[in-house]
């Protein structure tokens, strides 16, 4: 299961496709593991297989890999390259309007005290090296621009 939260106010399910989905979280109590997002608007975040199972992901025991672009040894099919792709175009959009939002993918019977957080930065991790850790919970920011040049962190 993916999970996001935002402070961002807008309907995410106007960006529903066949390998991307939003369905508004309405009952908290449904996954104890959304008691570790913190922004107000939850979604549940889903792929062609209707749960988060065909996006990339790095299983518990492979976090060490960390994020990285697909390689030709081992074989990601192209629905689940070009769902994470609309993923993090969404994510990446919400942090470029100045919006927070973090992520947590866990596996079913996961319970709070399993998930780890960690900071992820856009600036750093590229929409085609993004993927997402079983088990971890990302804090997601990005610098903004402005104006003038420089630049101020966002979360």
């Amino acid at each position: 299961m993916v999970y996001i939260s935002t402070d961002n106010p807008t309907d995410l399910t106007i960006r529903n496709s066949e390998l991307l989905r939003f369905e508004k979280v309405t009952a908290l109590k449904a996954d104890p593991c959304l008691s570790t997002l913190e922004f107000p608007n939850k979604w549940e975040v889903g792929s062609k297989s209707g749960c988060g199972c065909t996006f990339r992901h790095l299983c518990t025991g492979s976090i060490e890999l960390g994020f990285g672009e697909p390689e030709d040894w081992y074989q990601e099919e192209k629905d689940e390259l070009d769902a994470t792709s609309l993923l993090y175009k969404a994510l990446n959009e919400i942090l470029e309007s100045g919006y927070q939002v973090d992520l947590v993918d866990r596996w079913e019977g996961a319970q709070p005290d399993d998930i780890t957080t960690i900071e992820v930065s856009f600036d750093e991790v590229s929409e085609v090296a993004f993927r997402m850790f079983e088990g971890h919970k990302f804090n997601l920011r990005k610098a903004k621009i402005q104006p003038g040049g420089g630049t101020q962190s966002a979360r």
